[in-house]
């Protein structure tokens, strides 16, 4: 027998049936996808971890922080907006930007570092 398929076909068909029946509609499915995929670039990951540890950031600062340039960084935030993952506010001058709870428990699930801010 392969370790990837049954050699003989026995559906539970009711049991089956229930989960095939339960399973998210695919446009929510694209949905998720979507958002997992936007995590899945090592700087966008970065980026969403330090607005996970700082809450609210202008694009200057997460420039620093992640160590990109700010034109890098605007177009990762995009993409991370476009995504439901990012929300952001114009304050004056500034455009500051923070995760969405959606980000937040995605973070929360693949584990994201406790960082200790220092508050200066």
């Amino acid at each position: 027998m392969s370790a990837d398929h049954c050699d003989l076909l026995c559906i539970d068909f009711d049991h089956a049936e229930s989960l095939r029946r339960a399973l998210p509609e695919p446009g929510a499915l694209q949905v998720r996808a979507d958002r997992l995929k936007a995590l899945g670039d090592p700087t966008r990951l970065r980026i969403a971890h330090a607005l996970h540890a700082g809450e609210e950031l202008c694009v200057c600062d997460l420039a620093w922080i992640v160590g990109s340039s700010q034109g890098l960084v605007s177009h990762h935030l995009r993409q991370l907006r476009s995504a439901g993952l990012v929300a952001s506010r114009r304050d004056g001058k500034l455009v500051m930007y923070r995760l969405t709870s959606h980000a937040h428990l995605l973070l929360d699930v693949v584990g994201a570092p406790q960082v200790e801010v220092d508050p200066a």
